[in-house]
């Protein structure tokens, strides 16, 4: 009997302990569920508590920062490799030969990327299972990108970095890509709007071809060379009168390109009108508004994907959740399948990664429940705040017992003293203002920095009671939980602290003040720099102005919000450098100027030839060229503006072949009339979304109110939710978690 005992005992313990085990469990599975919601991720992964732990330390922090600076490594390394960057001036005229990396230092640094990209593929292709990664079309493309990265990085080598062509440069951007899957959601809806713009472009190309050929038998060379200036510039055979066209699409060459025809006849001109009129504010708009429309309606079917998966996490943390809660009382287990107990949410909630803020207010909502139980209907609704704005509420106002200590608390808490304080900014940047005007002719010996100087003295100790007076009536916890109070700070301290080097430097000042220079900047440079800061601590008015505090705010938020968007700019704008730099480096050579070395000095030779007027040699614009990555990138945004672009592309042509036009004519398609105004659009969207939220709002609420401003949020009142049915369907689809 006493052996029968001790196994019966150790029978219980066993239960007791593989019952407690599989709590954990669950509420590891839960935290991890919940994590998945907040974020949008797929619930399709390993669910055992080993793969639990890994899968939480690969979406730590710690981890998703050190990829992110693992793709910008990679990324940046386009500046350093030949042909590198690192030169004062891209002006190939005055251009020194540039720093070269010694052979191994890129490679090194680039092969260390390539091990922890590796890592990452390997850890998140155990996680989700061999079922989902043959699923996976990025994973096995990210297989692909990381082996040829490789294969190039080792033919590299052997050559001893004596390789002109880099493949794997042109690989890079897809490791940005594939590390968001909003950035994925995008492109995606990029490619399936692809048809709908073909059709727009083609209409266009129509248009384009038309007039061109009405182009070329209006302006036929004729017997008179004096009226063949227009079929001699513009439109001599068709290369040339199709582009010519097509840039005053952009209004680029508008109206040089009609006044050869309209110098000779008026009515030419109803023929440029005619086609820049159709094409340019019909045509162009009509593709912009397809774009824009296509897309949102993609976006909006991407966006209802991942709010699918929000409300999956939620109702797979339920179910694990309901499944521990089934263990404590098995006499109503049925009861306990549609609920879960409070203890165990409060658990969960504890160990969640989540910005305290909505933790707090959950945990606040479900600590209101008193039965001990909450329904799926309740669950759910507890991440309704994770969709509501979070309001700041500011620490109270210290209490003073002094009278005077009080009254100045009244006066300089009130709202007047905030516009007291923008006028007098305002004062300030006028006077700086008036005195530059007066002085604008002057050289900088000439200057007399003494007036200036008294003024900003006066201001800066304005700044510096009014910061103080601040301090004393809202404390300091108050004060600087106004954001713009700890803008204005810093910078008026910092005032304070170049004002007392200036003193310290170059004494009081006084008529005729002009010392000479002393330590690291001239007095000139000191006084500028002051100014500078006055003019930028003016942006103060910024909050206090609903409108302006609105777009400041949007634009915050974009940065915050819609970085996906951005980053595939960031990347066509990386993969057209990388393609100019194979096909057009060194393709110009200045002749206009060579720098020669003599005796550690630099003379100029210059040598005479003829340029045409308007050509990229007659208008310096040597600096813009593909001759390293620093300097592509720039002269692709010069063409994405489309002011000029038409110079460019002419000189382009010139050096190389008329083929050449195709690359510039892609880059102003993706660039300018795809993806800018696409970004345009995201723009207004995302302010408007925000001006109908805070339509009803005072500036103070706008001030204390920090919006939401997600994707998913912007078209949440389009989104269907999900059915019930459409949930446990999902769920039962889970290939680690198997649900009774």
């Amino acid at each position: 009997m006493q052996g029968f005992g001790c196994g019966l005992l150790i029978s219980l313990r066993k239960t007791t302990d593989r019952s407690i085990a599989d709590e954990d469990l669950y509420l590891q599975q839960a935290v991890v569920f919940i994590e998945d919601a907040i974020q949008y991720r797929s619930i399709n992964h390993r669910v055992d508590a080993n793969s639990l732990r890994l899968y939480r330390w690969y979406y730590s922090r710690l981890w998703q920062w050190g990829l992110g600076l693992t793709i910008a490594v990679v990324l940046m390394l386009a500046f350093i490799e030949r042909p590198s960057s690192f030169s004062y001036t891209s002006d190939p005229r005055f251009r020194p030969p540039p720093w070269e990396p010694p052979c191994g230092l890129t490679e090194g640094i680039e092969i260390v990327c390539l091990i922890i990209f590796a890592i990452d593929l390997t850890t998140k292709s155990y996680l989700i299972g061999w079922d989902e990664f043959r699923k996976c079309k990025w994973l096995i493309v990210y297989i692909l990108a990381v082996s040829a990265s490789v294969i190039d990085w080792t033919l590299t080598l052997s050559m001893y970095c004596d390789q002109n062509l880099r493949v794997r440069r042109l690989i890079r951007p897809f490791f940005l890509l594939q590390n968001s899957s909003l950035m994925k959601k995008t492109l995606k809806c990029i490619k399936r709007t692809l048809p709908e713009i073909a059709s727009v472009i083609l209409l266009l190309a129509l248009h384009l071809c038309l007039f061109t050929m009405i182009g070329m038998l209006l302006f036929a060379k004729g017997e008179n060379p004096k009226r063949n200036g227009e079929w001699e510039t513009y439109f001599r055979d068709l290369p040339t009168s199709l582009s010519s066209l097509l840039v005053l699409l952009t209004t680029a060459n508008n109206p040089d390109v009609m006044i050869p025809a309209y110098s000779l006849n008026r009515g030419y001109s109803i023929f440029f009108i005619l086609f820049s009129g159709f094409g340019t504010y019909f045509l162009m708009n009509l593709l912009t508004a397809i774009i824009y429309n296509q897309f949102r309606g993609y976006l909006l079917m991407s966006v209802q994907a991942s709010i699918l998966r929000r409300r999956l996490g939620i109702r797979a943390a339920f179910e694990v959740m309901s499944c521990q809660g089934r263990g404590h009382d098995a006499t109503h287990s049925e009861e306990h399948v549609e609920r879960v107990r409070v203890d165990a949410s409060l658990q969960v909630m504890a160990r969640v990664q989540m910005k305290s803020y909505y933790r707090q207010a959950i945990i606040k909502r479900v600590q209101q429940l008193s039965d001990g139980f909450i329904q799926w209907e309740a669950f759910r609704s507890l991440f309704d705040e994770l969709d509501k704005d979070r309001i700041k509420e500011h620490p109270p106002k210290p209490e003073y017992n002094s009278p005077l200590l009080q009254r100045l608390q009244l006066v300089f808490s009130h709202y007047y003293v905030m516009i007291v304080g923008n006028a007098v900014a305002l004062a300030n940047v006028m006077c700086i203002c008036t005195i530059l005007v007066l002085d604008s002719e002057k050289s900088i010996a000439e200057r007399d920095d003494y007036y200036m100087e008294v003024i900003n003295c006066f201001f800066i100790l304005y700044y510096l009671m009014e910061m103080s007076l601040k301090i004393l009536a809202f404390g300091w916890k108050g004060y600087l939980s106004y954001r713009n109070n700890i803008f204005d700070g810093l910078l008026t301290v910092c005032l304070l602290v170049l004002q007392i080097t200036i003193f310290a430097t170059y004494r009081l000042p006084f008529p005729k003040w002009n010392p000479a220079s002393r330590g690291l900047m001239s007095l000139w440079e000191m006084v500028r720099l002051v100014n500078m800061l006055i003019v930028v601590r003016f942006l103060r008015i910024i909050p206090d102005i609903k409108l302006m505090a609105l777009v400041a705010s949007t634009l915050v938020d974009l940065v915050k919000n819609l970085r996906a968007f951005a980053g595939i700019l960031v990347v066509v704008f990386y993969v057209f450098a990388v393609l100019g730099i194979w096909l057009f480096q060194g393709a110009i050579t200045a002749p206009g100027k060579m720098s020669v070395m003599s005796n550690s000095s630099m003379e100029n030779i210059t040598i005479n030839f003829t340029m045409e007027c308007g050509s990229y040699e007659q208008l310096g614009y040597w600096p813009n060229n593909f001759d390293d990555f620093a300097s592509s990138l720039v002269l692709l945004y010069n063409i994405m503006v489309v002011n000029n672009w038409q110079v460019f592309m002419d000189a382009y042509t010139r050096y190389t072949t008329e083929w050449s036009k195709v690359y510039f004519v892609s880059w102003w398609l993706t660039s300018s009339v795809m993806w800018v105004n696409l970004f345009v659009a995201l723009i207004l969207e995302n302010f408007i979304y925000k001006w109908d939220r805070s339509v009803t709002c005072s500036v103070a609420d706008v001030e204390r109110t920090g919006y939401e401003t997600t994707v998913q949020l912007m078209f949440r009142e389009q989104i269907q939710e999900p059915t019930e049915e459409e949930l446990v369907t999902q769920l039962h689809q889970h290939p680690h978690l198997h649900l009774s």
